[in-house]
């Protein structure tokens, strides 16, 4: 079953009555009927397969299926408030805004563009402003119409956490887990956490999705992720996310082993590295910020950086052929390491270290499944757990 098989109007009706107690009461309250707010409430228990509510003469008592599926249905209706709203057109617009065009989005619904294109069109009407704008021969979603995609997504995401809930109830195992990995989570601690949780569940998928910070911000925020993994942001992003640090990583000097920089018989300072090229993460990175303070705290110019590169692959092999270096988590290059391939030319001071851990949306209530990867992180960093 998809979160869009369950009518809106048959959610409103089970979420007033869990509110309201009677049938009576949540019919008042959304303009409907007695017989239509039942009639609504037994459709919507025939699609779940579950009794929501004992009746009794007093009125409608929630079941524990309906109370463990009532807050994520709550906050699904909060974002979808407007009386407008039809699973049709939500379905349309979500589709349309993921897939950029009237086409792409029709077959990926499977419904003829002109379907789709009414079903929009409608939803623009009915709202009273412009959703989507013409760009030549393209479009464009407006800022209007970003707002609302988000608020969809963000629904429609509550509302298939509240049937994998019910699945799990029933001991299923059964969704999909959505990370964003940046640069420090690929080496050891998601791969190791991936490989562990799917020992438990392995019907379970996990789609990861690799990008820096500044490229999985936003489909988070807009639901298309669950979770980012990698290095935490001072100060935190913005006041609709939050973290959760995980362990401390420091990251060093690294160079091949072959290197003319381990030549000296002295202790290697940073002057010993200024006349070396560096390959290293553009302006405004994190990590080549603290490169940069590094050499000003010995009082020296920012060392040369010929290639700017986020990518450790690309990184690791210039580093293997040439007489670059490079400041990188151990982690990340831990197979050159433990093969001699590369060495540790020297570790980076103690503020240089950085807080690995999850960036999620402030108001996500992970389901259990996301709550076990979550302790599977935890536990695959055995000493490195970080608590508040």
């Amino acid at each position: 079953m998809e979160p869009w098989d369950l009518n809106i109007r048959h959610l409103r009706a089970f979420g007033r009555t869990c509110e309201l107690g009677t049938v009576a009461a949540a019919a008042a309250a959304i303009n409907l009927s007695q017989p239509a707010v039942t009639q609504a409430i037994n459709r919507l228990e025939n699609q779940l397969d579950e009794v929501l509510f004992e009746r009794q003469s007093t009125g409608m008592r929630p079941t524990p299926a309906a109370d463990l599926i009532y807050p994520r249905v709550a906050a699904a209706l909060e974002r979808l408030q407007s009386p407008h709203l039809t699973n049709a057109r939500a379905r349309a617009f979500i589709a349309l805004a993921s897939a950029g065009g009237y086409g792409p989005a029709a077959a990926l619904l499977g419904v003829s563009k002109a379907s789709l294109h009414r079903a929009v069109s409608d939803l623009e009407l009915s709202l009273g402003h412009s959703l989507v704008a013409r760009r030549g021969r393209g479009l464009e979603i407006t800022r209007r119409g970003r707002l609302l995609a988000r608020s969809l997504r963000l629904a429609q995401i509550e509302i298939e956490a509240a049937l994998i809930d019910l699945a799990a109830r029933r001991g299923l195992s059964r969704g999909k887990i959505r990370v964003g990995s940046m640069p420090l989570s690929r080496a050891r601690i998601l791969p190791d956490a991936a490989v562990a949780f799917h020992a438990r569940d392995p019907d379970v998928e996990i789609s990861i999705t690799d990008g820096s910070h500044a490229e999985l911000i936003e489909p988070l925020r807009d639901g298309d992720l669950d979770m980012l993994l990698g290095a935490l942001r001072e100060p935190e992003p913005g006041p609709d996310v939050t973290q959760l640090p995980l362990f401390e990583d420091r990251p060093v000097v690294m160079a091949r082993s072959t290197h003319p920089v381990f030549h000296t018989s002295r202790t290697i300072s940073v002057a010993d590295l200024s006349p070396y090229p560096w390959a290293a993460p553009g302006l405004g990175v994190p990590l080549r910020e603290q490169l940069e303070r590094y050499f000003q705290e010995a009082s020296l110019p920012p060392p040369r950086v010929p290639v700017e590169c986020g990518s450790v692959i690309t990184i690791r092999n210039m580093l293997l052929s040439t007489d670059y270096l490079s400041l990188l988590s151990p982690d990340q290059v831990s197979v050159e390491l433990e093969t001699n391939r590369l060495r540790v030319v020297c570790s980076g001071p103690d503020w240089m270290s950085r807080t690995i851990g999850l960036t999620h949306r402030k108001d996500w209530r992970p389901t259990a499944l996301e709550s076990r990867f979550i302790d599977t992180l935890k536990q695959v960093a055995p000493g490195r757990w970080k608590t508040r």
